[in-house]
């Protein structure tokens, strides 16, 4: 996609979305044989429902008509949400990950799986898992030292409120 679609698209598609009460987090177009494929990535604080959705595929499906960002072309549009592996790469994404356990490749190489338990503007307050019956210990890590984190996802992992009971 050209950086002046990609721009064309953003300004179209941002007010529509921060309307909804979301964040626009990609725009992506694609082939798909003949067909090119554009995909809006979105998400918000509380989460994002399918009929948040449809909703807002619907709005941007009409708004996409009545401009002609996307040239004359058949296309096929797909509006969701980031997935749970999508790489955490703004503060936003941080605060959301709060709770969640999250795997970190830190600039000077090193690797740390952590949970977050709060997050600011210089960085996050972890509390990194013991390890063979050890306890767990805290860690801040500034966000500058952060190369590249993701979610990791976990299926045992017992709810507070469980373990409160």
């Amino acid at each position: 996609m050209s950086t002046t679609q990609s721009e064309r698209l953003r300004g179209l598609l941002e007010p529509l979305v921060s309307a909804a009460g979301l964040d626009l987090e990609e725009i992506e177009v694609s082939r798909a044989g003949r067909r090119r494929q554009l995909v809006i990535v979105v998400d918000s604080e509380e989460g994002l429902t399918l009929d948040a959705c449809a909703e807002l595929s619907r709005e941007i499906s009409a708004r996409l008509d009545e401009s002609d960002v996307m040239g004359d072309g058949e296309y096929t549009l797909e509006v969701g949400s980031p997935g749970a592996d999508r790489p955490l790469t703004q503060l936003r994404h941080y605060v959301r990950a709060t709770g969640r356990l999250v795997r970190f490749r830190l600039h000077d190489g090193g690797d740390l799986v952590a949970r977050v338990l709060a997050v600011d503007e210089e960085g996050l307050d972890t509390e990194v898992p013991g390890v063979k019956g050890r306890k767990p210990t805290a860690r801040r890590i500034a966000l500058g030292e952060i190369a590249k984190a993701r979610v990791e996802i976990e299926f045992n992992r017992k709810d507070k409120k469980e373990e409160e009971a």
